[in-house]
């Protein structure tokens, strides 16, 4: 890759220094301080240049450096592009050189986004080490599950030693809490040794209040217009934007480059107000295209306005990212099987029949007014192919955002989870699974934070406070059985228990995720991704069927998903369905799968399949093209 850093601190061993440069327009001096053991702070003026960024060549310097900026006297303050900061977000920069590391990866041609399945992991909470390499000392047996790429949460270092990773300050720099820059760099490699792509979540909406020095360097980093809920929009529309747009995008490319990341998973990017004549998004996706031109380059968009123009071409007057989070899929399914109705799931009905138009189009809210965001959400989704929209029924935030972090599976009964998961992994959307999801692990995923005293507890208060509008919490006595979110065992409780996978019901949850996934990755009707080639339709207010059509005009899978309760359904009223021959692929209560199996009965004589169903659970019928007979499976 021939990419070259343009900020932030680059060795060049034919020079036989460090190159630093950093963008400081207001100032009219900026100085490198170099620290090291034992030695006084030895401080070197760097020059200026027209577009007011700062640098020069300092000799005799290399990889390992210690290093900070004075600007005016002032500081001094780590590189905002610091690529490590081995002693905390307020410590000095280390000089990092990122050829050195020894990649065995050079064939790797990544993942084609119709084959992403998406597995995300927070690295602190993933392993029992909480380290780059316990997660990759894991990593087979997120290839053994069958999933193509991992999403790493947030890795920009933060204050203190453990965090969600959404307070990160050092956009530039691995957190120091998980290893080194060279041990995340290892943790990819093994990811594409082993077939997996990496995505990075990364935040460009807002910085952490903790360690956050841009506006030391330049106020022009934050915009005098738009806020955030957490201060001061990033600047991407008025005065000085250029120079700050090229600074995220930056980030953008050195994860790509100098981590050999396959794509980035955007936060909230609802909050990336731009009003000016391209967005940023549509600049940041063409720029990382064209630097990364030899594999496929993930951008995905987390986004609540349901803007298809986001996912279309720039030709098209699009953005040109490739997929958005549909929260709408999971509020609907969450709301029909736990009966959530506060905060974001009051727009929600709970109908199978909503469930059935959301997977139909992408996203249930098309234009129509939200009660709970006060304004008319959503775009027309025609046209765009179903891996544009990212399926989950749960995430980290769909989790840890509930005051007590209780998965899916601790509200719903293991049939019902079953039932659940055979539908999320049939559809033709791109499924992204949470760490632990495919055994339903019992750890919950909190909100945790290690910030100091005084802040600590504005968050700890905070978090509190948001619940007070809920049934649940309406007493304060209540609420204070929220966990505190910085206590060190509100963390340690959200570890995942690995051990846990070889025991039952686990062990079962785990097959059923293996054999879906391994047909979701083999079978041609599976596999095929285009429009029309899928249709969901309501069967009662409990069932739906689901078809997917194999992309030759081969065997089509036909899906039937019972999601409460028994019940009798029959496929008559099917367009196509007499005078086929079906057969049962698997059903989620065979005893491979349910401990305690109770398997539907199927009855295939008849003109059309009639399944009678003892509980939730989930049906896959192969259908094949060729008329024949049929006849009864036990």
């Amino acid at each position: 890759m021939s990419w070259r850093a343009s900020l932030g601190a680059r060795p060049d061993a034919d020079a036989g220094g460090v190159w630093f440069r950093v963008w400081a327009p207001d100032w009219t001096c900026v100085e490198v301080v170099l620290e090291g053991p034992g030695a006084r702070p030895r401080a070197i003026a760097l020059e200026k240049h027209p577009d007011g960024t700062f640098g020069g060549l300092v000799p005799g310097l290399g990889a390992g450096a210690r290093y900070r900026y004075r600007v005016d006297g002032l500081g001094p303050f780590p590189d905002p592009a610091s690529r490590y900061q081995p002693e905390g977000v307020h410590g000095p920069s280390r000089v990092v050189d990122p050829d050195a590391f020894a990649w065995t990866d050079a064939s790797w041609r990544g993942v084609d986004p119709a084959e992403l399945i998406l597995y995300e992991l927070h690295v602190g909470t993933f392993s029992p080490e909480g380290t780059f390499e316990g997660a990759t000392r894991l990593l087979p047996r997120v290839a053994e599950l069958g999933a193509t790429a991992i999403e790493l949460m947030p890795l920009a270092d933060f204050p203190g030693r453990r965090n969600w990773g959404y307070d990160g300050v050092d956009l530039f720099a691995p957190a120091r809490c998980y290893g080194t820059p060279d041990d995340l760099r290892r943790l990819v490699d093994e990811a594409h040794r082993l077939g997996l792509a990496v995505l990075l979540d990364v935040v460009y909406n807002h910085l952490g209040p903790d360690g956050n020095y841009l506006a030391q360097f330049s106020p022009s980093y934050f915009s005098s217009r738009h806020k955030t809920p957490w201060g001061p929009a990033i600047n991407l529309d008025g005065p000085r934007s250029a120079m700050v747009r090229a600074f995220f995008i930056e980030n953008a490319l050195c994860w790509l480059h100098e981590y050999h990341m396959d794509g980035l998973r955007l936060d909230a990017t609802h909050y990336l107000f731009d009003e000016g004549p391209r967005p940023f998004l549509a600049e940041l996706a063409a720029t990382s295209r064209r630097s990364v031109p030899d594999r496929p380059v993930h951008l995905i968009a987390e986004d609540p306005r349901n803007l298809a123009a986001m996912v279309r071409t720039e030709s098209e007057g699009g953005w040109g990212l490739d997929a958005l989070w549909s929260d709408d899929f999971h509020h609907e399914l969450r709301r029909y099987l736990a009966g959530d109705c506060e905060g974001a799931f009051r727009d929600f009905r709970g109908l199978v029949a909503d469930l059935v138009r959301t997977i139909n189009r992408g996203w249930l809210f098309t234009g129509e007014f939200s009660t709970y965001r006060g304004y008319h959400r959503g775009t027309d989704p025609a046209g765009l192919a179903p891996r544009r929209f990212v399926f989950y029924i749960q995430n980290h935030d769909r989790i840890g955002n509930r005051a007590l972090g209780e998965r899916l599976n601790h509200q719903v009964d293991p049939a019902t989870y079953r039932a659940a998961t055979a539908l999320l992994l049939t559809t033709a959307a791109t499924p992204l699974l949470f760490m632990g999801q495919e055994w339903a692990s019992g750890a919950p995923f909190l909100f945790f934070t290690d910030h100091d005293e005084g802040l600590g507890r504005l968050v700890r208060e905070g978090r509190r406070h948001e619940f007070r509008h809920f049934a649940a919490f309406t007493d304060p006595a209540q609420r204070d059985r929220i966990p505190d979110c910085q206590a060190e065992s509100t963390f340690l409780a959200c570890k995942l228990d690995w051990s846990g996978r070889d025991r039952e019901p686990h062990r079962s949850t785990l097959r059923l995720y293996q054999a879906l996934i391994h047909l979701r990755r083999t079978e041609p009707a599976l596999r095929s991704s285009r429009p029309g080639s899928f249709e969901a339709t309501a069967l009662d207010d409990d069932s739906l069927h689901l078809r997917r059509d194999a992309e030759d005009g081969g065997s089509s899978l036909q899906v039937v998903v019972r999601l409460r309760g028994a019940g009798t359904v029959s496929l008559g009223s099917l367009p196509d369905a007499a005078g086929r021959r079906w057969e049962v692929v698997l059903t989620t209560e065979d005893p491979p799968f349910a401990p305690d199996p109770s398997p539907p009965r199927v009855d295939l004589a008849g003109p059309a399949p009639i399944l009678d169903f003892d509980r939730p659970g989930a049906i896959l019928l192969r259908k094949h093209p060729d008329p024949g007979l049929g006849g009864e499976i036990p």
